[in-house]
């Protein structure tokens, strides 16, 4: 029993507390805008006009949460462009009718912390595909006021990985940080992960597991993720994300 309980110790240490306390480090020393008004919500150039991008487009940004909420969550959100049509972004937020659609530019800053994009399907197959993300958004079971959560969810995180359960043929991986993309529910509930290719279970968001060929194995602590991405030989931290494999989502970007 002093075995386990050492090891325990060393895993919650090593695993959870010094991550997190590296990303409120990072936090501090980068510092954020006083309140909302104070606050970069401007596009970061990153998408070139509707009219001269004729492909159809799926993508998914992921920007550092506001304020304190930043060293240990991103917000994410969905971009969807028909063939020939505008860019039209859909998220939710945590004041008033939770799900917006193109209240910010489709890749503008969140809380003046610029996105990352964890997600990009084009052409035929995103054509395809944006009927099936128009219904999945329109079937977002938690749309009234006040159902909004911040921890440990249904929160923005949480619509996205609906989104991606509903629509499985996307395959999409979200950012490790996504606090609330492990609300499948409330009480004990078992789903698909967000990239369909596997399974996770969940006690009401607050304890929890994966394993996926896309994820890989996750332990899912408080809302915050520890985990080992065997597809992209990668480690998942709270906080901080993943680091190492073909794409490093981290907070120093």
């Amino acid at each position: 029993m002093k075995r386990i309980i050492k090891t325990l110790k060393w895993f919650t240490i090593v695993l959870i507390i010094l991550p997190v306390a590296a990303s409120a480090a990072w936090a501090y020393a980068k510092g954020w805008p006083s309140n909302w008004h104070a606050a970069d919500w401007t596009s970061i150039g990153a998408l070139p006009p509707a009219v001269s991008d004729k492909p159809a487009m799926i993508r998914i940004y992921a920007a550092r949460s506001g304020r304190w909420k930043g060293v240990f969550a991103v917000h994410h959100w969905i971009v969807v462009k028909p063939k020939g049509g505008a860019y039209n972004r859909y998220e939710v937020v945590g004041w008033g009718s939770p799900v917006r659609h193109n209240n910010y530019p489709p890749d503008g800053r969140w809380y003046s912390n610029p996105p990352q994009l964890v997600y990009d399907l084009r052409g035929a197959e995103a054509e395809k595909l944006i009927p099936k993300v128009a219904a999945a958004i329109d079937s977002y079971p938690w749309t009234s006021r006040g159902s909004y959560k911040v921890w440990p969810g249904p929160n923005s995180n949480t619509f996205v990985a609906h989104v991606l359960r509903e629509v499985p043929k996307l395959k999409a991986e979200m950012h490790t940080a996504g606090i609330g993309k492990d609300f499948i529910g409330p009480g004990f509930t078992v789903r698909p992960v967000p990239s369909g290719t596997g399974w996770q279970v969940s006690w009401s968001g607050y304890l929890g597991a994966a394993l996926a060929l896309a994820e890989g194995l996750e332990l899912h602590i408080l809302g915050a993720t520890v985990g080992l991405d065997f597809d992209d030989l990668a480690i998942k931290l709270p906080g901080i994300g993943r680091i190492g494999g073909k794409d490093v989502a981290t907070i120093w970007k």
